[in-house]
């Protein structure tokens, strides 16, 4: 009893989150606790599950922010308790979002940049099919206005990830998705027009496409629909999905014509926590004036203690996000924004020159032409005996996100393997994967590949989504 009792002395005393007996039983995992629990032994056990965690420094599908400033972080901390629908509690975070919305549509040159109107989403996802929405209901107000049926409208797309296949079938639209052809991996004009009639709402070229992570060419299309309409009388507008490219091209690539520069693009999406540096969890919507965004999406709520519209898919959503966006655009400006940005291209043209030079690979794309990021296949004479699966688990086994995965429709016989490169993605990380890369060949010499991984086992990147 003695002991016992010193035992317990002991645990008092030590305080020490690893000598509680609170460390000394499981988590919860399908029934909810009965009694409360001492926070630090809480914090710890959650904290340690989570070391199990990749390194999201070392995630190279993600398109996802994965560095950001101490300062980030303390607006982060700061801001955890400001909820951005609620506009009349928290007036100044919504004039934050308010300022980005109008700087934004003056990166994107809007012929009114402060007389514009956009807003803040969850992500570029959200933004996407807000963009989308409001192509129906416009093309839905013509159809009716020309006593035109409205039951079976179509969207024109090239290869795109999963939010548009569900925005389409959310909103019972059929996609008419362009198929990848041999080398032409994108949209092409002449593939746009074939597809087109009285009932497309839009097309939907993607300044990034997240396969290849080039551009398509918003201006070619743009150009064809002009000449489209002087043939047929039928205006379809544009809108860009600028998820990646929104925030790199007009700094990198201010001469790049693909924006509100066209009168025929409408709209356009991006997201914040990709190339806008911000941290998970912000989008943007930019509607190229007032007119192309239908009153009917736009719903005025009252009872948070004032009068405020509205019109994003999600209610409450934290206001970090949009104020760490707001700093970043001051913090950086574009000549920031183009510092790192070039930074980034000059990593990814480095490290396809060096994986070229492993000598199985074939490089697709180098990091010019799109957002900074490579991809490659195997070559088609390349005597070795793994596929890009094995490479990837094997780089895995290092810490290494480099994903593998087949191309969509029509492609699916060529498998690439990508890797996006971000902010805080250096010249001596990019050494240290090479050298991985080195060793993993070298195992699989010494090692050769019985029977090779397929993209299912991976659990690898489908063409059916996207990482971020």
């Amino acid at each position: 009893m003695a002991l016992h009792n010193t035992n317990n002395l002991a645990e008092d005393l030590i305080d020490d989150a690893y000598a509680t007996s609170e460390m000394r039983k499981t988590l919860p995992k399908f029934k909810f606790p009965e009694n409360q629990s001492e926070a630090q032994p809480t914090y710890q056990a959650i904290h340690d599950e989570l070391i199990l965690d990749g390194n999201s420094r070392q995630n190279l599908a993600t398109f996802c922010t994965t560095w950001t400033e101490p300062q980030v972080q303390q607006l982060m901390a700061e801001s955890m308790d400001k909820n951005m629908i609620d506009k009349d509690e928290y007036p100044q975070s919504a004039e934050i979002e308010n300022r980005c919305v109008h700087m934004l549509a003056d990166l994107w040159n809007a012929p009114d940049a402060a007389n514009t109107i956009g807003t803040s989403t969850t992500g570029s996802s959200e933004a996407a099919m807000l963009g989308g929405m409001a192509l129906k209901w416009k093309w839905r107000a013509r159809q009716k206005a020309n006593g035109k049926p409205t039951d079976k409208p179509n969207l024109v797309t090239g290869p795109v990830q999963i939010c548009w296949h569900k925005f389409c079938r959310y909103w019972d639209i059929e996609i008419r998705e362009i198929p990848m052809e041999k080398d032409r991996l994108i949209m092409s004009p002449e593939e746009v027009l074939k597809r087109c009639d009285e009932n497309t709402i839009g097309v939907v070229p993607t300044l990034g496409v997240t396969y290849t992570c080039q551009y398509e060419p918003v201006k070619a299309v743009s150009d064809a629909l002009d000449k489209f309409q002087e043939e047929t009388g039928l205006d379809i507008p544009i809108h860009v999905d600028g998820a990646s490219g929104g925030f790199i091209a007009p700094f990198v690539d201010p001469d790049l014509v693909w924006d509100f520069r066209l009168p025929r693009v409408k709209s356009i999406n991006t997201s914040g926590h990709k190339f806008g540096l911000s941290p998970l969890g912000v989008g943007w919507i930019i509607w190229r004036d007032k007119e192309n965004l239908p009153e009917d999406l736009i719903f005025n709520v009252n009872y948070l203690g004032g009068n405020m519209p509205t019109f994003a898919l999600n209610f409450s959503r934290p206001g970090g996000e949009i104020i760490a966006q707001y700093y970043n655009f001051i913090r950086l400006g574009k000549e920031g924004y183009r510092a790192i940005h070039n930074a980034c291209y000059k990593t990814a043209q480095y490290l396809a020159k060096e994986i070229e030079k492993l000598g199985p690979f074939e490089i697709i794309y180098g990091g010019e032409g799109g957002i900074p990021a490579l991809s490659w296949k195997l070559k088609d004479d390349a005597d070795v005996n793994f596929n890009l699966y094995d490479f990837g688990d094997r780089l895995r086994m290092r810490g290494w996100l480099v994903p593998a995965y087949s191309m969509p429709e029509n492609r699916t016989d060529l498998v690439i393997q990508r890797i996006l490169v971000k902010h805080g993605f250096s010249y001596d990380m990019g050494n240290l994967l090479v050298d991985d890369m080195k060793r993993a060949l070298a195992h699989f010499e010494q090692h050769p590949v019985s029977v090779s991984l397929t993209e299912k086992e991976t659990g690898s990147y489908s063409h059916g989504g996207k990482n971020g």
